[in-house]
């Protein structure tokens, strides 16, 4: 009856299940809110640490040793690998988006072009040019390329970052993300290493970019993630029925 709460064997009434579950049936899980919260939090409060003093933050003696490691010489191999990683993190870099962009609008995903947009434009123009204008810091001396005004956050790091969890959320299915997380992990690293390597940002700057673009793109995950679902389960219903109606035909 329906007054009777379900029981397990040894008749104790059935707990419901914990997770909560959007009206698409996606999870709605607090993890990637929670994590994309404290990295960013992590990051206003290294901004406001070294905006307190910008020539000489706490851990400036740390920066100053990374900074030497990354000494010369400046050629060869390495050279070649910082140079590719800098020109994707500036403006041939946005051609990615851009393209991933153009492919989503041919496709009338309209939830992912919204979670792309809002992921792009709140982590680069909201998040780290607001940091770098209320920073201000002080690039390291004699870079390898051309920069502009504020070394912290490294917008590069963070363009970075939030490639990887874009690109994971929209392209790659589930069952291989734990895959793509690893290897999106290596690059966030490689570009962090090329922007100090290249003497463009001190260390610190590179942590706190990649914490906000990792930071942005989660926080816009988790809004989006039950909408982002729907969408997938339209497109696999759509799928189904064209396939259905070629068998038909046949």
């Amino acid at each position: 009856m329906s007054g009777i709460p379900a029981t397990t064997p040894h008749d104790r009434p059935r707990r419901p299940d914990r997770p909560h579950r959007s009206a698409s049936g996606a999870p709605r899980s607090r993890g990637l809110l929670v994590t994309g919260l404290l990295l960013l939090a992590a990051a206003v409060l290294t901004a406001l640490v070294v905006r307190s003093d910008v020539a000489d933050p706490p851990f400036q003696g740390l920066d100053d040793r990374w900074l030497i490691w990354m000494g010369g010489p400046h050629e060869g191999l390495y050279r070649a690998a910082a140079t590719v990683l800098d020109l994707f993190g500036g403006p041939v870099g946005a051609l990615l988006p851009l393209s991933l962009l153009a492919l989503l609008l041919f496709r009338r995903r309209w939830v992912s072009v919204g979670f792309l947009l809002a992921a792009y434009l709140g982590g680069n123009m909201l998040v780290v040019q607001g940091l770098k204008h209320l920073v201000d810091r002080p690039r390291p001396a004699d870079p390898l390329v051309r920069v502009d005004h504020g070394s912290f956050p490294s917008g590069h790091a963070a363009t970075g970052a939030l490639l990887v969890v874009v690109i994971g959320v929209l392209l790659v299915p589930a069952a291989r993300r734990r895959a793509w997380w690893i290897g999106g992990t290596a690059f966030a690293l490689a570009m962090m290493w090329s922007r100090t390597w290249l003497h463009a940002h001190w260390l610190s700057d590179t942590v706190a970019g990649a914490a906000v673009g990792a930071g942005v793109g989660l926080v816009a995950w988790w809004l989006f993630r039950p909408a982002l679902a729907r969408e997938r389960a339209r497109a696999h219903d759509r799928r189904g029925a064209a396939a259905g109606a070629g068998t038909t035909a046949a």
